[in-house]
């Protein structure tokens, strides 16, 4: 903290990360550096995959490959300076490094959301409108509909992180946390919180409450369809489609609301640092296993790749 005159300005913060001994922290280190590892590979495995397989060049799997993209990303602004923490005695993170990763990991997380809508919009499509699904979802269509998430994840994310950051830090510069996130920034600022409590509450139920409703009335619709149908297999063939991308929904949604919405009076630190882990660093990993285990196309597409690997392995 530099002092000049009667004002303080704050030039950086102190992260605790998890409480426990030195062998724990080794044991996690460990543990979230094999989860990250599996992040990147999972992730830049999926894009590889979704590039190189012709069959896979379907506006479903360009959303695929940008939701992988998004995944490496957003797990990268928060995991390595948790892993670095685990193993160092003072864990610091100077004031435009925690701006930072405030603000980027805000896009991502916002964007996220906004592109699995975008997902839950196109499998509507698929359904409903099988014959016409690449006319509706043209690459133009596609490209605009990434392109709003991206857009939307960046402009929401620098509102939140203006607003938090307008606030002063005069009295601790210890954040209770693995990483700068907006909860724990309010209980250590000295200035009243509770125009950015509302601001970030309107955001975020504003922002959960159009991805949620997109997701609703997109399945709905979806429900009512596969109930039409006449074909046993075709239901099952609808379902199976829609299965791992209302499970990838499910989790990234939960975790998300759980720490954000929920009254402030039953907050915990050491839960909101479990939630914060699960969608910042778990959900990431979880994605691409989701879409490559209940997925037939893409589980063929990478036996197709590995087996020609094994068959010409010079080529």
């Amino acid at each position: 903290m530099m002092t000049e005159g009667n004002y303080s300005m704050m030039t950086g913060f102190i992260l605790l990360g998890f409480a426990g001994s030195s062998e724990l922290h080794v044991i996690l280190f460990l543990v979230f550096l094999l989860i990250y590892a599996i992040t990147l590979l999972g992730n830049l495995g999926m894009i590889l995959l979704i590039r190189i397989d012709s069959r896979l060049h379907t506006p479903m799997y360009f959303f695929l490959a940008n939701l992988a993209f998004i995944d490496i990303f957003y797990s990268s602004c928060i995991t390595p300076k948790m892993l670095s923490g685990f193993l160092m005695q003072r864990k610091t993170i100077s004031f435009v490094g925690c701006v930072s990763q405030l603000h980027f990991y805000g896009v991502f997380a916002i964007s996220e959301g906004y592109l699995l809508a975008a997902m839950a919009y196109d499998r509507y499509v698929a359904i409903r409108h099988p014959l016409l699904y690449t006319v509706i979802m043209s690459r133009k269509v596609c490209v605009l509909l990434v392109s709003v998430s991206y857009v939307a994840g960046n402009v929401i994310s620098m509102v939140l992180t203006v607003t938090t950051f307008q606030l002063s830090f005069c009295d601790s510069n210890i954040i209770d946390h693995f990483c700068c996130e907006i909860p724990p920034l309010l209980l250590i600022s000295c200035s009243n919180t509770s125009n950015v409590k509302t601001v970030t509450l309107a955001v975020i139920a504003f922002n959960t409450v159009n991805v949620s409703l997109t997701l609703f009335i997109s399945y709905a619709y979806i429900v009512v369809i596969i109930l039409k149908m006449q074909s046993a297999e075709g239901r099952h063939k609808a379902l199976s489609t829609c299965a791992s991308h209302l499970t990838a929904v499910g989790i990234f949604v939960g975790a998300l609301a759980f720490t954000y919405l929920r009254p402030s009076s039953t907050h915990s630190q050491e839960q909101d640092k479990v939630a914060s882990m699960f969608y910042g660093i778990v959900v990431p990993m979880l994605n691409p296993l989701i879409y490559s285990l209940r997925n037939k196309e893409v589980k063929d597409a990478l036996r197709n790749v590995v087996g020609r690997k094994m068959i010409f392995p010079h080529k």
